[in-house]
């Protein structure tokens, strides 16, 4: 996939995407998938984007809701920095090349994401995360929704 070049990460993300993911725990083998919407909308506490991703998880035979939320606060140069909903920071996101390595440590395991975007209305994301805790891979493809 070749990237194409997104030179502010907020304009480029705003609006609602369609979801899919698939979630694969490398220890065990077991595969799952997450299938749902995630919205870029304007942050009620502040300046930024609210990061707001719902949908349905199925893990095994089991199939649960699944949420979460993120704030993505925009800077000046088109990159941004992404928290969690408890205002904890995550990483930075900078997609003017198209693409983008983030690392996040959390306790001792370490999350590596790696962002890209094709298109005006498709990008991808992939997690590897390592250590103690987890042995998993995460991808997940976005789609703009009308």
């Amino acid at each position: 996939m070749s990237p194409h070049s997104a030179p502010d990460a907020a304009a480029y993300l705003s609006g609602r995407w369609d979801i899919e993911r698939t979630v694969c725990d490398l220890r065990t083998g077991t595969e799952g998938s997450f299938r749902g919407t995630a919205e870029f909308r304007p942050d009620p506490a502040g300046e930024g984007l609210l990061h707001v991703e719902e949908g349905q998880l199925r893990w095994g035979a089991a199939v649960h809701p699944a949420s979460r939320t993120l704030r993505l606060r925009p800077r000046p140069d088109g990159t941004a920095e992404i928290g969690f909903a408890d205002g904890r920071p995550f990483h930075d996101l900078d997609l003017r090349t198209g693409r983008w390595r983030a690392v996040h440590p959390c306790a001792e395991d370490r999350y590596e994401g790696t962002f890209t975007v094709t298109a005006a209305d498709t990008w991808y994301l992939e997690w590897r995360v390592g250590g103690p805790a987890k042995d998993q891979l995460l991808r997940s493809a976005y789609r703009r929704l009308g």
